[in-house]
């Protein structure tokens, strides 16, 4: 669709740029650990006070999914109470705390460089901070973005926010890497200095991009939307209008104030069959494995018989891969559909998996392996990655949208965090049946989705009610 006279292209796309930088912390944040995890685990088994298990490290590697989960689960409410703007604040603050803190977690409190219990506990609480602002930013970011958007180029604005996760997940690998080269010549000399040093400078590495989101968000205006539920409908008109143009300005006003009082529904009253659909998108989006991938790629990358540098290296080699495949979905979805696309990408992902079993089985290892660990990320970029939250946002009826949509943001981040946490204490027992885990859960996703999920497609949300009226 053509652009609409009037509208101000260059101050709409400067906001929006500042509130997918919130995006681009929320891959950041979530693939920062994939760098350090390795490095973490040797200096926390130097304790003296406590025993560091691998279930201790899968919890450690992971705990910032418990602050997404709790991120997630308030954000409706703060953006609600306080605005969409303070919210995106108190995001930017909350990252920026989560990167000096895992920094530097003794706080001039406890000595420096002893690991102990208590230095993991607060090394934790500071993950779990920062994952508190990824909760928040996942919900939030999309959300500021919709309402401040004009209809006509809205899904190509909002499809950015899940393009800039994916490029802060490579700017991280890519930053990783350098810090990892940066600090000494030698191999043996890089793993002493990242057990030392190394993993701090990345957490630490994080504090740039929070800073300048938390003082950018200063400037961009809060949402029309919530202006007018707070009563405040010049400052509304004046940010509409800036936006759109006078006429549609006005046009737009009047159709957020003839919407604001939304009909409510029980959550099951079309049934428990469209929540149990919108928590099984969810789960099955985080069973397959892709966040094992992403926050232990380069421990997978050796485990597969790549060195310590081949491994940082082609984890930037599948970080590049993951932008284009995300390119592939936002460019693809409205032409070819939801449902093809993602039972296309769970096949992808089966055969890569089933691949890396059987390598890790045979101790079969190369550039195979590098190969189809990338057929399984690309297969997951170009489907599940973006599509899954498509479908979120538009499966459910508009009466129960909201509780709906909550649920099964929930349910994500508890399935994140449970396929994560478990990743070491499986991979300890057997590598290659932790793959085949995923590649049997690919399957699975598969079939769901081609049994049980409506198409989306050319439908629109008000369409949704009548779908699940005839299931």
């Amino acid at each position: 669709m053509g652009e609409a006279k009037g509208q101000n292209k260059a101050y709409l796309y400067s906001i929006v740029l500042i509130a997918v930088i919130g995006g681009l912390l929320f891959g950041y944040d979530t693939a920062v650990i994939s760098g350090a995890e390795q490095a973490l685990d040797t200096f926390f088994r130097g304790a003296t006070d406590f025993t560091y298990t691998k279930l201790i490290h899968g919890f450690t590697a992971s705990s910032a999914l418990i602050g997404c989960i709790i991120g997630g689960a308030i954000s409706g409410v703060l953006a609600s109470s306080f605005g969409r703007k303070k919210s995106l604040l108190v995001a930017g603050m909350l990252f920026l705390i989560s990167a000096i803190g895992s920094w530097r977690p003794e706080s001039g409190i406890m000595p420096y460089g002893h690991p102990s219990l208590q230095l993991l506990v607060a090394f934790n609480i500071y993950r779990i901070i920062g994952g508190i602002g990824v909760g928040l930013a996942s919900a939030i970011c999309p959300m500021y973005i919709a309402e401040i958007s004009p209809a006509n180029i809205r899904g190509k604005l909002v499809s950015c926010n899940q393009f800039a996760i994916i490029f802060g997940m490579l700017v991280v690998y890519f930053v990783n890497y350098l810090i990892r080269n940066s600090l000494a010549d030698t191999q043996e000399g890089i793993l002493a200095a990242m057990t030392e040093i190394g993993w701090r400078r990345m957490f630490l590495s994080e504090a740039f991009p929070a800073g300048v989101f938390f003082l950018l968000v200063f400037l961009v205006p809060e949402t029309p939307r919530y202006l007018v539920m707070k009563g405040n409908e010049n400052s509304a008109l004046r940010i509409l209008t800036r936006i759109n143009g006078e006429k549609d300005g006005t046009a737009i006003l009047a159709e957020i104030k003839s919407t604001l009082v939304e009909k409510k529904e029980s959550l099951l009253s079309y049934g428990a069959g469209v929540i149990a659909v919108g928590v099984l998108l969810s789960f099955f989006q985080q069973a397959i494995g892709i966040n094992v991938v992403l926050y232990y790629a380069p421990r997978i990358f050796e485990n597969l018989g790549a060195s310590g540098d081949a491994s940082m290296v082609q984890t930037v080699v599948m970080g590049i891969v993951n932008i284009i495949f995300t390119l592939v979905a936002i460019f693809t979805v409205d032409k070819f559909g939801r449902k093809p696309l993602l039972i296309i990408g769970s096949t992808g992902m089966m055969i890569g998996m089933a691949a890396l079993a059987v390598f890790s089985f045979s101790d079969m290892i190369g550039i195979g392996a590098l190969v189809f660990i990338i057929i399984y990320t690309a297969s997951f970029m170009m489907s599940w990655g973006p599509i899954c939250w498509v479908l979120i946002s538009e499966i459910f009826p508009n009466t129960i949208r909201s509780q709906a949509v909550a649920i099964a943001v929930a349910m994500q981040w508890v399935a994140n965090f449970l396929v994560s946490s478990t990743f070491p204490s499986l991979s300890a027992w057997s590598v290659g049946g932790t793959y085949t885990i995923y590649a049997v859960m690919a399957l699975l996703s598969a079939i769901f989705v081609w049994k049980f999920v409506p198409e989306t497609k050319g439908k629109t949300l008000e369409d949704m009610s009548a779908v699940w009226k005839k299931r």
